[in-house]
């Protein structure tokens, strides 16, 4: 068996390459390929429906990235030992991918779309995050599925002052900013990631950085197409049309559309009214078919979609009656749930998020057990978004996708001013719960996280704040707007979500997703200047309620201590089995954690009250220091010979108290001196060459003639 294989290379200008292949794997998909750099391979796949389902108006597309742990020698944890649902990482990269691949399809194009990428071998150094994008988009260069691509995605760094593009995983470990970009040969059309407090202009530059190798790698795949003669596309008709009924449409309800967009109601009264007059024109139609009730709703959108859009090109005036710039009114609390260690209600417009802080210790630190990424975090984020935020009626089916890319929107942004781990010892969950919802919860998450933890005393190094950006712009491009804090319907009918969290410093975090061709860097570089206007003033509201953090943590917030202890005593806290530090958290009622660091043990201890964390200090301190000649000690007596008894003097410090040490008496034998178990003070006289402790007992006692 033949096998028509072909491959082309692409130099990233440093002597790395990332190499596609076509040809040899899973050839019945539509389209497949395999990208490789260094060890690091992903097979991506794309298949596609021939027919639309009826009925559908949208473009159905799943992207689901999965780690296959082979591909890093590793065999899964849990019960079932095998790959199971997608962990939260592979639900980012996957969202990663969909967001730069979904615009580039038709607009008419409305079949079921499935894109796989899985990671099939690991290179330790090399993230396969960034070419999964490549991937995606080269499966779909070599298959006949309609696509106005290619595209690509790639991560850019600044290492050492230096951009680089796809940097190692230990170069990112002192990069000061990070982010990954998308986009075609001609524009970007999503950014996300996170810096140092960087200016805008550092990350315009490191856009136009990475747009160049993207450009590259778009060119690649024109070629790889063309080598395995794919140019053509195939032919589909998804869409009935009705240009009579469109027509009509416009006509009747366009003028009551604008005037109802302009009339500054607010969310439900504006969606009642475009409700009524669409059913109220529908009724007029009498009897009609499914098709035609279709389609008049799907006619009726675009005249809401024309009808607010030209509003503000035309007159400069938004759905709520703001104008471009203008953020709605804000008011947030601290400290409304007095259990919770920290806790913020942040209220901007009709959206709002009541946020909790938790303060853990070292135990509750989540593990991660991905094929790629592993290891423990010591900051969590968790966003909610329940149906009764936007009023609906939706069954509770735990963290979607969009839930876990806000939220770790927000996870980005907080954890840049979070105080250094040894400034820190808590683990922290931050809890945002959405309660009401009409734009840019993830941006009121930010902020309500920020104020949450000033309220728990956490020292940040300075407030965030966060606000999300649209535009919209005509046909021809040559006029547009730029919104600042968008509402639901501006981010739904818009051409760009751009979102920008920042300190009065600079920029901490972006996400933007673009909808429409041909921004330009002017219009992102007076994007991002508007956006600083916006959340600085979002920043000084927010700091009317609280502009430092609390100089402690609340009265019922635990503590913890942590003590250095030499690395021989570990094993001696923790004890055969862990019998020991399980005994002294039982009796102490504290948590205890213990990990070696250099040459010394890290212990941990974490309570709710001061008198539990004394008693197990002591106990620990009192484990891991060794005896000191001449120093007293209150003693356990752990067993009785004929010539004395020895006694414990710390855990597992046993020494002899010989019978002439116990009485300045003479006493002749053992019998009924001491009880095992029974207390008794000692002195430390000596420790011999071989480590063997000499107690004395009377020493401590009054001589005879000094009694008399």
């Amino acid at each position: 068996m033949s096998l028509n294989v072909i491959k082309k290379v692409i130099d990233l200008g440093d002597g790395r390459t990332i190499e596609i292949e076509t040809g040899k794997l899973a050839k019945q998909a539509d389209g497949s390929v395999v990208i490789k750099m260094g060890d690091t391979m992903l097979l991506a796949t794309v298949v596609s429906s021939q027919e639309a389902k009826e009925g559908v108006d949208f473009l159905p597309l799943s992207v689901d990235y999965q780690e296959k742990y082979a591909a890093t020698g590793r065999i899964p944890g849990g019960f079932l030992r095998r790959e199971a649902r997608l962990s939260d990482y592979e639900v980012l990269i996957s969202r990663l991918v969909d967001r730069a691949l979904r615009p580039m399809f038709p607009e008419d194009y409305h079949a079921d779309t499935q894109v796989m990428i899985s990671l099939i071998s690991a290179d330790k150094d090399i993230m396969p995050d960034c070419l999964a994008g490549l991937a995606a988009s080269a499966a779909l260069a070599v298959s006949d599925i309609p696509f106005n691509g290619p595209i690509s995605e790639v991560r850019v760094a600044k290492v050492d002052g230096k951009l680089i593009i796809n940097p190692t995983l230990t170069q990112l470990q002192t990069a000061t900013l990070e982010f990954i970009v998308a986009g075609s040969e001609h524009d970007i059309n999503m950014v996300e990631g996170e810096a140092n407090e960087i200016q805008e202009a550092e990350l315009v530059e490191a856009i136009k950085f990475a747009h160049t190798a993207i450009k590259i790698q778009c060119l690649a795949q024109i070629e790889l197409a063309e080598a395995v003669g794919k140019t053509v596309k195939r032919t589909y008709s998804h869409e009935n049309s009705n240009e009579e009924l469109k027509k009509a449409i416009y006509a009747a309800t366009y003028d009551q559309v604008y005037a109802i967009a302009g009339a500054a109601s607010g969310k439900d009264e504006r969606s009642t009214k475009f409700k009524e007059v669409r059913d109220a024109y529908i009724a007029t139609l009498g009897e009609i078919d499914d098709v035609t009730k279709f389609l008049a709703k799907k006619y009726y959108h675009d005249v809401e979609y024309d009808a607010i859009r030209n509003l503000v090109l035309d007159e400069g005036k938004r759905l709520d009656g703001r104008t471009t710039t203008q953020v709605r009114p804000i008011w947030s609390e601290i400290g409304y749930l007095p259990s919770a260690h920290g806790s913020a209600v942040f209220t901007r417009g009709e959206t709002q998020s009541l946020t909790t802080v938790t303060l853990g210790a070292k135990d509750d630190e989540q593990m991660i057990d991905g094929a790629f990424i592993n290891g423990y975090q010591k900051f969590l984020l968790h966003y909610n978004f329940p149906g009764f935020s936007t009023g609906e009626v939706r069954p509770n089916r735990g963290a979607g996708r969009r839930e876990i890319g806000h939220g770790n929107l927000a996870m980005r942004s907080l954890k840049k001013v979070l105080p250094a781990d040894d400034e820190n010892p808590y683990t922290i969950r931050i809890v945002s719960d959405i309660l009401e919802s009409n734009g840019s919860s993830s941006m009121a998450t930010v902020c309500a996280g920020t104020l949450a933890l000033m309220d728990a005393g956490i020292k940040i190094k300075s407030p965030v704040s966060g606000i999300a950006m649209g535009l919209i712009t005509n046909e021809m491009g040559t006029k547009y707007a730029i919104l600042s804090d968008i509402l639901g319907d501006e981010d739904h009918l818009g051409d760009m979500d751009f979102k920008v969290t920042g300190t009065s410093n600079g920029i901490v975090a972006v996400q933007m997703d673009l909808k429409i061709n041909g921004l330009s860097y002017e219009v992102l570089t007076n994007a991002l200047i508007q956006a600083k206007e916006g959340r600085l003033h979002i920043l000084g509201e927010m700091k009317k309620t609280i502009d430092t953090p609390r100089e402690d943590y609340k009265p019922h917030a635990p503590r913890i201590v942590t003590i250095r202890i030499d690395k021989e005593f570990i094993g001696a806290v923790i004890g055969p089995g862990g019998k020991i530090i399980q005994e002294m958290q039982r009796e102490t009622g504290a948590t205890i954690s213990i990990e070696e660091v250099g040459n010394q043990g890290v212990v941990q201890i974490f309570a709710d009250n001061k008198e539990a964390i004394d008693k197990a200090v002591t106990r620990i301190k009192n484990i891991a220091s060794k005896p000191e000649v001449g120093e007293i000690y209150e003693g356990k007596v752990k067993s009785i010979m004929p010539f004395g008894a020895f006694v414990e003097i710390m855990p597992g410090k046993d020494g002899l108290l010989h019978i002439s040490e116990i009485d300045h008496k003479r006493i002749e034998t053992m019998d009924g001196i001491f009880e095992v178990g029974d207390e008794v003070r000692v002195k430390l006289l000596d420790v011999d060459k071989q480590g063997k402790l000499k107690l004395s007992r009377k020493v401590l006692l009054p001589k005879p003639e000094a009694a008399q």
